[in-house]
């Protein structure tokens, strides 16, 4: 049974995302969990691109109508996506994370937690710092940007979310595993952002709820209030937009125990300080997921460190700090769209 596992190990290891191999093989583990024997072996067979029932029925040599109920109830369970009318829907592999993990959300269970919570230091030590293109990037809100800035209009929530026509809020993944082992945080559950396509397969599978763009922007500003780290998808038009925090985001929290976190993030911008203006209440350093911010005769930002979120920006009670955008030869300029990113990924792996 394990030599099963470890081929599907192999199989989402290929994709862009990766799925490295540990010492100590949790992420075997991991798939025996979440896969029985049979949706392992029918993983095996699917693309990473959508095909209808009877293109992977013929490759698998299965029944197209058992196949189809199968397939159904994998993505139902967050195994594999699932887009298309529901008469006639199409299937994917999925990465695991962004993915599999997140599409897990009403599955977790402690032991599922514990293993995850081993496995992901290691992801991302091993595949996500590694690779240059990252499946999130790091943008402000609107707010913290000052009219000075010249911006585009993927480089803030505001204008992200104001152009969808399907948005799906759920629970942050994080937050909840971590509320589900005694690590509960102050910051709100409810404000992870889908949109198109995943966003009718979260509302499908019962992840999260419709909401207007109205709702979505007054849901951002909550997360504003809060002092959350925007993260969307690492595209010009991205699926989602995470509001994370230092504490829970396994993405933040691995990121802030390296040195240099700021070179491991897509953003482009960086806070500063009018040290003349500080009044060194240290509002600042409580805020900063990422011990960005030290006090000296005044509160300074270590720009190793700064990933240009913003979340210090507001709590400054004399407006000491301000967002400052990269030069234009360190500015990133991300991909299209999510295929786009994918395909980045995958050549920098060498997969294609």
């Amino acid at each position: 049974m394990t030599d099963l596992y470890k081929k599907l190990a192999r199989h989402l290891d290929k994709m862009p995302a990766g799925f490295p191999a540990t010492d100590s093989g949790v992420e075997v583990k991991i798939l025996e969990r979440l896969f029985t024997q049979e949706e392992a072996s029918i993983v095996l067979g699917l693309n990473m691109w959508p095909e209808p029932v009877p293109v992977i029925a013929q490759r698998l040599a299965m029944d197209p109508e058992i196949l189809g109920d199968t397939l159904m109830k994998m993505s139902r369970k967050g195994l594999i996506f699932r887009s298309g009318k529901d008469d006639s829907p199409s299937y994917m592999a999925i990465q695991f994370v962004i993915g599999i993990w997140e599409f897990n959300l009403n599955r977790l269970n402690p032991d599922l937690i514990r293993d995850v919570n081993e496995y992901l230091p290691q992801y991302m030590k091993k595949s996500w710092v590694k690779h240059k293109t990252k499946q999130l990037r790091v943008i402000p809100v609107s707010k913290e940007v000052t009219v000075e800035l010249a911006t585009m209009p993927y480089e803030t929530a505001e204008e992200i979310i104001s152009k969808q026509k399907k948005i799906v809020v759920s629970d942050c993944i994080c937050r909840k595993e971590h509320d589900m082992v005694g690590q509960t945080c102050d910051y709100p559950m409810e404000v992870c952002l889908c949109f198109g396509s995943g966003a009718y397969y979260y509302e499908g599978n019962g992840l999260g709820r419709s909401i207007d763009v109205k709702e979505a922007l007054a849901i951002l500003e909550k997360g504003r209030q809060a002092g959350l780290v925007l993260q969307p998808g690492n595209a010009k038009d991205p699926g989602n937009i995470c509001m994370c925090c230092g504490c829970c985001c396994q993405v933040l929290g691995n990121l802030k125990k390296y040195e240099q976190p700021a070179k491991a993030v897509h953003s482009n911008y960086f806070a500063r300080i009018d040290a003349d203006e500080c009044v060194g209440c240290g509002a600042c350093m409580d805020r900063c997921h990422m011990d960005a911010v030290v006090m000296e005769d005044a509160a300074k930002v270590n720009l190793d460190r700064c990933i240009g979120c913003g979340v210090c920006v507001p709590v400054c009670p004399s407006g000491a700090i301000a967002l400052v955008k990269k030069p234009r030869a360190d500015q990133y300029d991300p991909p299209e769209n999510t295929f786009e990113t994918y395909l980045t990924m995958a050549r920098e792996r060498g997969n294609i």
